[in-house]
């Protein structure tokens, strides 16, 4: 039943794969016998993020080995969260099921969710956004309970696999306590607003609930005049792209809708998971056209262009939103790890694959509090590199502010997303990079291996134990 969307997605991969046969490696810039060759960080000279949708680190890695995951005693969870429907208690429990339901997760929920560190909100929220007030087919059903699932390496063996050759953060937490949009502003920008003018930063407010942010009656909310990490990159000549799977949103766009009609979205459409066409420093120093379809990705990946900098985001049918298949997400993403191990730019890339909130699910760990937006739960976090330490469990407290801090390491000396220094002056509260409670993704890289490590292909279809 996956084989028709696997040709209509994947059928790029294959005319991309072709062209890196008849594509000679001369492509990628050779060193000159004059440059010096780069040493620690510098060696990683492409950085992509691949974004995936809706997922706790529990719901994905609550029982992989040496992982902070769900307190257990013999396999069996001593933690539950309390239904107070039916005055019990539910324990986090292993599915098979490919599609999820998940649970609400807006702000509101987010904090609901946490309730002062105690990590029991899930059932509730889940009981409350379906309007339920007593036991019926659906609220004493599977529905409220499924934001206890989790999965196992036999159900996602392929990011079980990345964890095992590569790095698992255990401890990456998102950047507000918030849902998708919020989410993705941030990671482009370290900040969540709003402005009452387009191109105006001073009438920009932070805001990280941003509610029915794409709805036709509230146009303000596009208005992005704040300055994001692209503007640095620009003027510090480092090139970058944001790629776009054509198809449906991978969520509504309203935060308090668990289901919805689809949306289409596309790379010269702004939307949740698009959000950089509507920012003002984009359009001022014309690099809409870094804007581009995932096809792009895939000739870049396997011709040695890759830019220094990529983003990349789903459409819905292959985010592993709930209620879209887990293992067609999982197919894709493999599909883009691939083609980058098959590249002439491996041996300089790092890979950050992220969620890009907790959507609903359980996680036992209660976030830092570090400022009043963040951080939201728990996400899970992979890292994949040549340089990568292999099978290695980072425990240190990240979160996207952590991944923004090593692009401008990396590219542009430590400069910060910082409003007195970058030249285009906001109002937004913070400049994350720099707390000291946020910390690094260095020590996930081993820069001293004599070779860079080669890649390790995944099959886009692997043996699973999930059922559709």
């Amino acid at each position: 039943m996956r084989r028709p969307l696997r040709n209509v997605l994947f059928g790029l991969v294959a005319l991309a794969l072709m062209g890196a046969v008849l594509a000679s490696p001369s492509l990628a810039t050779p060193a000159t016998a004059t440059d010096a060759p780069p040493v620690g960080i510098h060696k990683i000279q492409h950085i992509i993020f691949i974004t995936q949708e809706n997922r706790s680190f529990d719901n994905y890695f609550g029982t992989y080995p040496g992982a902070d995951g769900i307190p257990m005693v013999n396999g069996v969870p001593t933690v539950c969260v309390p239904d107070p429907l039916t005055k019990s208690c539910v324990k986090p429990f292993l599915s098979n099921r490919d599609t999820s339901i998940g649970g609400p997760h807006g702000s509101t929920d987010a904090y609901a969710d946490i309730d002062h560190g105690k990590m029991d909100g899930f059932v509730n929220q889940a009981l409350v956004s379906l309007g339920c007030t007593h036991t019926t087919s659906v609220c004493g059903g599977e529905a409220p309970m499924d934001s206890m699932a989790y999965y196992n390496g036999a159900d996602i063996p392929t990011y079980w696999a990345y964890a095992k050759y590569f790095v698992l953060s255990d401890h990456f937490f998102e950047s507000v306590a918030s849902w998708s949009l919020p989410s993705h502003l941030w990671q482009v920008s370290g900040w969540s607003a709003q402005c009452a003018k387009a191109a105006d930063p001073k009438t920009c407010t932070n805001d990280i609930a941003l509610g029915n942010s794409f709805t036709a009656n509230t146009p303000a909310n596009h208005n992005y005049a704040w300055t994001d990490i692209t503007w640095l990159l620009y003027k510090n000549n480092v090139s970058w792209k944001y790629y776009v799977v054509p198809g449906k949103q991978p969520d509504c766009d309203n935060d308090s809708q668990l289901s919805c009609g689809p949306t289409l979205q596309s790379s010269s459409t702004p939307g949740i998971w698009n959000p950089l066409p509507d920012f003002a420093d984009v359009q001022a120093d014309h690099q809409l056209g870094n804007v581009q379809p995932i096809n792009n990705y895939y000739q870049d990946a396997l011709s040695g262009n890759l830019p220094q900098v990529s983003w990349i985001v789903p459409s819905r049918e292959v985010s592993e939103h709930p209620g879209d298949p887990i293992t067609d997400g999982m197919a894709y993403t493999a599909s883009l790890i691939n083609a980058v191990m098959k590249s002439p730019d491996w041996s300089s890339t790092a890979i950050f694959l992220t969620w890009d909130d907790w959507g609903g699910f359980y996680d036992h760990l209660a976030p830092p509090t570090i400022d009043k937006d963040g951080f939201g739960l728990r996400v899970p976090m992979l890292m994949i590199s040549p340089y990568a330490r292999i099978g290695y469990v980072d425990h240190t407290v990240l979160s996207d502010d952590s991944l923004l801090r090593f692009v401008e390491d990396d590219f542009m000396n430590s400069q910060r997303l910082n409003p007195t220094t970058d030249g285009r002056p906001d109002p937004r509260p913070y400049v994350r990079e720099n707390y000291s409670q946020v910390g690094s993704v260095n020590s996930e890289f081993n820069f001293s291996y004599a070779q860079p490590r080669n890649g390790v292909i995944e099959p886009e279809w692997p043996k699973t134990k999930l059922i559709p």
